[in-house]
């Protein structure tokens, strides 16, 4: 019996240390929510990649690609034939009637060089390439609204993990009260005990209140250690990063809220994007379209050519050079290509009407997100207003039966259990508050000012 009585205090001391050793951590620098949304769109990948994706769009969507601009090919050559060469007359006699000798020519080096410039513009190719302009042009915008989405949805899923942190730290402050209320409650148990004025039983029950307040803080503290890392790795950063974060939390003015929400159809990054995917398969009908005209092209070249030949049994060494220049123009038209330029229209106006389509149920299913985070703000608004009351309740409460415990009017059960449903209302209260502003920022997503109202 003494031994289990042994082992059970030094578990209960066991627990007692490790709260202590946890919870009297250094003090940390805070990471308010504007320098974790900072860092965020400075080091999160998923930021970084949307980026760059939008950098290759916007060079896209520039001249250089866009066909306004000619060709222009230059060209440029040498060669060298070396040849030997031997002429015989055949017995001819030469003029003063003597035979003619062979005439042998060894390494005779024939030299050419060229050199040229091609041009070739487009004048009209039937408005295909001013459509194909506004495409990418389009296509930019696109992807700038994608990034922004990345960016937004990032910045709630940030602002998610922050607010759990704040949670679990303020959770940990709840349950380092209660265990300093435990510890108190266990030191007039011993005390009572010393002076006969009760059983060791009332000592061995805050014992346990202790040991069980202690392992709330552990594991409180364990949670605190995974959740700060989830957010290191949001702002890949260090992982083990240490930090506090800022447990303040403002709600927005509902007025603010109903005009933000009154401007969802022009700030909804969905919507946006949905109209911006209908006009690129506007300009992809008009596109496609332009390949049943003619097109009208200029060309111009200039070419250089020079020509060292050697000399010969009957002509001496020569060297020939010329240049010259050419202007044209061509016109093509693609009267019938076997119909599929036309089949291609049509699909691209089938593509359109699918645009369309999309657009319309995207406008009823943010119609419908809007209506339920709305919806979720307010119910959770009102929990969070009704728990702080809850807390006042419990807090009076567990005060009255606190002076009733010391006068002996309640028993250490009733005492305890008025502790542990503070302790809950607390908690609970914590909860509904930081589920609130995560509703809200939910709100704000939809309404598309996440990235436009302080946090």
């Amino acid at each position: 019996m003494k031994m289990s009585k042994l082992v059970y205090s030094l578990g209960v001391l066991m627990c007692l240390a490790f709260a202590k050793a946890y919870s009297q951590q250094p003090i940390e620098s805070v990471l308010s929510k504007e320098d974790a949304v900072k860092l965020m769109l400075e080091n999160n990948y998923g930021i970084k990649i949307a980026e760059n994706t939008t950098k290759i769009a916007e060079n896209n969507s520039g001249i250089l690609n866009s066909g306004y601009l000619p060709s222009l090919q230059g060209t440029a050559g040498a060669s060298k034939d070396e040849n030997d060469s031997r002429t015989d007359f055949n017995g001819a006699l030469d003029q003063n009637g003597d035979p003619r000798p062979d005439i042998e020519i060894n390494d005779a080096q024939t030299t050419q060089y060229n050199a040229g410039l091609n041009l070739n513009y487009t004048l009209f190719d039937g408005l295909g390439r001013l459509y194909n302009y506004k495409r990418l042009q389009e296509q930019f915008a696109l992807s700038q609204l994608e990034a922004r989405s990345t960016i937004e949805t990032t910045t709630v899923q940030l602002m998610s993990v922050y607010l759990e942190v704040a949670r679990i730290t303020e959770n940990v402050k709840v349950f380092e009260q209660n265990l300093e209320i435990s510890k108190k409650r266990e030191e007039r148990a011993q005390y009572q005990f010393e002076y006969g004025q009760a059983n060791k039983l009332e000592v061995l029950n805050a014992q346990v209140d202790i040991n069980t307040d202690s392992i709330n803080i552990m594991n409180s503290l364990q949670q605190l250690r995974n959740t700060k890392r989830d957010l290191n790795l949001l702002l890949n950063r260090e992982l083990n990063a240490s930090f506090a974060v800022d447990t303040t939390v403002t709600l927005q003015s509902l007025l603010v809220i109903d005009s933000f929400l009154e401007k969802v159809p022009e700030n909804n990054v969905r919507l946006l994007q949905s109209e911006t995917s209908l006009q690129i398969s506007d300009y992809d009908i008009k596109t496609t379209r332009a390949l049943l005209l003619p097109r009208i092209g200029l060309t111009g070249s200039y070419g250089w050519n020079r020509t060292e030949n050697p000399p010969s049994a009957f002509f001496p060494a020569t060297t020939r050079t010329a240049s010259n220049v050419a202007i044209g123009a061509n016109l093509t038209w693609d009267i019938f290509d076997g119909g599929s330029s036309i089949n291609n229209l049509r699909n691209a106006k089938i593509a359109y009407e699918n645009e369309a389509l999309f657009k319309s149920q995207m406008e009823q299913e943010v119609a419908r997100d809007v209506a339920n985070a709305k919806g979720n703000y307010m119910n959770a608004l009102a929990i969070y207003r009704m728990q702080e009351q809850n807390v006042l309740t419990n807090k009076s409460n567990f005060e009255r039966t606190q002076e009733q415990f010391k006068l002996g009017q309640v028993s250490s059960v009733e005492f305890r259990q008025a502790q542990v449903n503070l302790l809950n209302a607390e908690t609970v209260k914590n909860l509904a508050k930081y589920d609130a502003k995560l509703a809200e920022y939910q709100l704000l997503q939809l309404a598309g000012q996440i990235l436009n109202v302080a946090l």
